[in-house]
């Protein structure tokens, strides 16, 4: 039977790579159809021969990830399978080249998809940009990802998280306490994605100290935003007046990130949604890029990718 090795330095590298128990090695194994052993520094692969090659070049790419110190983790070696049968998708030795550092036990952050990619070089080379699609693309996750990146390396000396509490009005007076516990929920899934790039007790440390803030769309009025990093999110529930608001209070060594889905507009219906409304009005001014998604892009579980489309050939249906 066909055979194929793969070099292993020493026993930390081949236990990174297996998983614990082995779970990450069994998952190789039933997907490719193959058998692996590992013996004097080697991983030696049988099976068929169409999958020898699949299975050699799948190690190696998670030999990237395991050499450079970071946890393998689970998600990892499903895409890397997905990755070696989708040509739509990029491999993950490429990914770390694209990596974005963040001080977590993560350690850092992979554009997993071109969509992805060509966000990350977006944010990397211009100072406003628009991340436009369906739910599961990472348009917020990369964002923070990026923004915590650019603070730790010193390009910014703060970062800004805003979103649209778009019950802001007679409804949000009915809500229980003050008007930090009433906002609170909205601003939820800022904390949440923070708390995944930074240990908590960072991130606590830099709200005190006001080097991170979070807090309301509406809070940015008035203010000029020098040397930050600001991200809006869920911008499709912004008015157009907003976005105009916004977009105005950017300062100089700063960079804007706005990020949502045209699809999920919660705005009442005489009220036209600003990220649609922006994107007809600035598309074509220099030094802004806009950033199209779609369900290829989307890497949460793969039912959600088949729910996007599901509901995508729907609207297209009843058009």
């Amino acid at each position: 039977m066909p055979e194929q090795s793969v070099t292993i330095r020493n026993d930390q590298e081949m236990l990174a790579l297996f998983g614990k128990h082995d779970q990450h090695l069994r998952k190789i194994e039933h997907a490719l159809g193959v058998s692996v052993v590992a013996r004097a520094g080697e991983v030696k692969i049988n099976g068929p021969e169409v999958n020898l090659g699949k299975a050699a070049r799948l190690f190696d790419d998670l030999l990237v990830i395991v050499r450079s110190g970071s946890p393998l983790h689970k998600e990892d070696v499903e895409y890397a399978l997905r990755a070696i049968n989708d040509p739509r998708l990029i491999q993950l030795r490429q990914m770390y080249q694209e990596r974005i550092d963040v001080p977590s036990k993560r350690r850092f952050v992979l554009p997993r998809t071109p969509g992805q990619k060509a966000y990350v070089d977006a944010m990397r080379s211009h100072d406003i940009v628009f991340a436009v699609g369906p739910a599961g693309t990472g348009k917020s996750y990369l964002a923070m990802a990026m923004a915590v990146e650019n603070l730790t390396k010193g390009e910014v000396s703060r970062i800004i998280l805003t979103r649209p509490a778009v019950e802001a009005g007679e409804r949000l007076g009915y809500l229980p306490g003050d008007l930090a516990e009433k906002i609170n929920p909205y601003l939820r899934p800022l904390y949440d994605a923070l708390y995944e790039m930074m240990e908590i007790d960072m991130v606590q440390r830099y709200i005190d100290r006001g080097i991170i803030e979070v807090a309301p769309l509406a809070f940015m009025r008035g203010r000029t935003l020098n040397d930050a990093f600001i991200v809006l999110d869920e911008a499709q529930n912004t008015t157009g007046e907003q976005m105009k608001m916004f977009l105005t209070r950017l300062g100089f060594d700063s960079k804007a990130v706005i990020t949502g889905d045209v699809t999920q507009v919660d705005l009442p219906t005489e009220k036209i949604s600003g990220l649609i409304q922006v994107q007809g009005l600035l598309a074509k001014v220099p030094g802004i890029k806009f950033i199209p998604f779609s369900a290829q892009d989307v890497v949460r579980h793969e039912l959600v990718q088949a729910i996007i489309q599901a509901y995508e050939q729907g609207n297209h249906r009843s058009a």
